[in-house]
């Protein structure tokens, strides 16, 4: 018998392996059948219940290429051995009950803080979630973890990450290139999220096909967003109309995430942030939930808290003073 199976390109990648060291393992280990490796189609001859017990096998590599991104030579080694496949699924589920996702080359995701945890478990009971805090603490990362690790598990079908592009105001046209390479450096933030999540080619196809989709908040008027996971990122440089605006184009199978730090306004002073607005009016509605994350969720240099204690202290005696 002969069956032909259909792989998705970087799945095909992956079974190949670097110089076919994957592949060439895998005749090794089924002597009785013949493989045949073209593009993405993988011809399988021999007797029928060799067949099926390698795809069974096939199967396990693929759920393990796409869960830690990454498919070695021991991996395959030790799928291939094992003797019940139901002890691979529970055994793998609970060694990463925490973890969020295995991003580039099978580096482990996950949150780290207790507000950080909170935003994991808020995503599975609420569609719109407002992430608030300080520099440094995981907001924009764990948000974009999220949506990869929605988009793999098929819950959705894109990714769309927006910020407003508040710097630039009236000088985009002072930069040099077209408008992508004006608006590019304020999204780079999102760009360095994704590049740790996902291998670089598969990240460029996503980007080339708009599966994810990295634009400017005024790019969102006028549409409705459906099968996507949102997030808008830098959200208190956002005004209250804009804000409201972007809260509306929420469509079928959404979850919007939005995300900003109150203390780092860069509006002009006769603009309101909507970020403030909305977590005064938003607050009560079911559905919608706020985390307000502090110094104890920074993730980075120590030197970082250090610097929000100093800023807060100062913030306080000023407001002492007035």
């Amino acid at each position: 018998m002969e069956k032909t199976i259909t792989l998705d390109n970087f799945v095909s990648i992956a079974i190949s392996g670097h110089h076919n060291v994957n592949f060439d393992l895998l005749c090794k280990l089924y002597p009785k059948l013949k493989l045949n490796l073209r593009g993405n189609e993988l011809k399988v001859s021999g007797e029928e219940n060799l067949i099926k017990i390698f795809e069974n096998r096939l199967k396990l590599l693929i759920i393990h290429f796409e869960k830690f991104e990454k498919l070695t030579e021991d991996d395959i080694l030790q799928i291939v051995s094992l003797e019940d496949d139901s002890f691979y699924q529970l055994d793998r589920n609970k060694l990463n009950s925490d973890t969020i996702l295995h991003g580039r080359e099978g580096r482990v995701i996950k949150a780290i803080t207790p507000n950080q945890k909170r935003i994991v478990e808020s995503v599975a009971k609420h569609d719109m979630i407002f992430s608030v805090g300080p520099a440094g603490t995981g907001k924009t990362y764990t948000a974009v973890a999220l949506a990869v690790r929605a988009l793999k598990n098929k819950q959705i079908k894109r990714i769309i990450l927006t910020r407003p592009a508040v710097e630039a105001g009236e000088n985009l046209g002072f930069l040099p290139g077209d408008l992508r390479d004006k608006l590019d450096p304020y999204l780079q933030p999102l760009y360095d999220a994704l590049w740790d999540m996902m291998p670089m080619q598969k990240l460029l196809s996503y980007l080339e096909d708009k599966t994810i989709e990295i634009a400017p908040l005024a790019f969102m008027r006028g549409r409705t967003l459906d099968n996507a996971y949102v997030i808008l990122d830098e959200a208190q440089n956002a005004t209250e109309n804009q804000l409201k605006m972007f809260l509306t184009r929420m469509g079928k199978n959404a979850k919007f995430f939005i995300t900003g730090d109150i203390t780092q306004i860069d509006l002009p002073k006769n603009q309101n942030s909507g970020l403030i607005l909305a977590s005064k009016i938003l607050k009560n509605i079911k559905g919608i939930d706020f985390i307000f994350l502090d110094k104890n969720d920074v993730v980075r240099h120590p030197l970082v808290t250090k610097i929000i204690d100093s800023y807060s202290a100062w913030e306080e005696s000023i407001k002492k003073t007035l």
